[in-house]
């Protein structure tokens, strides 16, 4: 089980397969956050269907790209026989 879900997600024959499987999630969230009630709104933002979603995603994004540019050109990241 642990197999097949590692060549799933390792193998490069599934990408549009994992794609698709991607944008149908975040289709799902959304919509699901159609079905919300909101009866407290604080600020502007919170009343816009899928922004929690949607800022979430961004986010996580921002975060990954931010940690690869400081670890590449802030010379963090070492290469992999570094202390051989």
């Amino acid at each position: 089980m642990i197999g097949k879900l590692v060549n799933f997600f390792g193998d490069k024959k599934y990408t549009t397969i994992r794609w698709r499987l991607l944008i149908v999630i975040l289709i799902i969230i959304i919509i699901a956050d159609f079905m919300v009630d909101r009866p407290y709104i604080h600020n502007f933002w919170d009343a816009i269907p899928g922004w929690g979603a949607l800022f979430g995603f961004f986010a996580c994004a921002l975060i990954i790209f931010v940690s690869k540019f400081i670890g590449k050109k802030g010379g963090l990241m070492k290469k992999e026989d570094f202390y051989d």
